[in-house]
């Protein structure tokens, strides 16, 4: 995949370095060279310098043949116009801002762009380790809306079904770790003692599921 990254601060420097050595195609853009010189001597991507919301700038890192375009520069005004160019204009299939201000989210999602607010998923991050210390939440989606969360079995639910511990809608078992191996199961399938259980679960339903293991 052919993806360009907008902005090299810390976290576009982890992004880009990390993509690179999943064997994409990267290129980063940023208006400061001092920036892109952070890009480790194991970077295989190409580095441009230039405001990453130029159209010149952008056409120069490729961005009409790019798969994909990420916003992550310390502006959000920078970041909004830049994912806007590259969806509107240059039709990029997939485009993600990074904002600071999550109240500016509903805004941009009305313009139809994917927006990543890492002040929003801190807080909700928090609160999830907060409230729900017995739950282990290893990845949320949107903005937070729905947690991938895993537990071991409780004692008691093995030999029941996933259908007994699932609320349409809200809990859902998506997959199961038994000794070492994971699979996904069906409606029928049966707990075993041991068992990592692995649910989709929307937030404010967290309190459901723990009800539910009795935790």
């Amino acid at each position: 995949m052919k993806i360009i990254i907008m902005g090299c601060d810390q976290v576009g420097e982890q992004v880009s370095l990390f993509m690179d050595r999943e064997g994409h195609a990267v290129t980063v853009i940023d208006a400061d060279a001092r920036a892109l010189e952070h890009l480790d001597a194991h970077f295989k991507g190409r580095k441009v310098c230039g405001v990453g919301f130029d159209r010149q700038v952008l056409i120069r890192a490729g961005i009409e043949t790019a798969d994909a375009f990420v916003a992550s520069s310390s502006s959000d005004n920078a970041n909004i116009v830049a994912a806007r160019i590259a969806r509107n204009i240059f039709h990029v299939p997939r485009v993600i801002a990074r904002l600071y201000d999550p109240r500016r989210a509903e805004i941009y999602r009305r313009l139809g762009l994917v927006t990543i607010s890492m002040t929003a998923w801190g807080v909700e991050r928090i609160n999830e380790l907060l409230n729900h210390t017995n739950l282990d939440p290893m990845m949320t989606f949107g903005r937070g809306e729905v947690s991938l969360v895993a537990t071991e079995l409780p004692l008691r639910l093995a030999g029941r079904t996933v259908s007994q511990v699932s609320i349409p809608g809200e809990i859902l078992v998506v997959a199961i770790t038994r000794q070492g191996e994971a699979l996904v199961p069906t409606a029928g399938t049966e707990f075993c003692r041991g068992d990592i259980v692995h649910f989709a679960v929307l937030a404010h339903a967290m309190d459901r599921l723990e009800a539910l293991l009795e935790l």
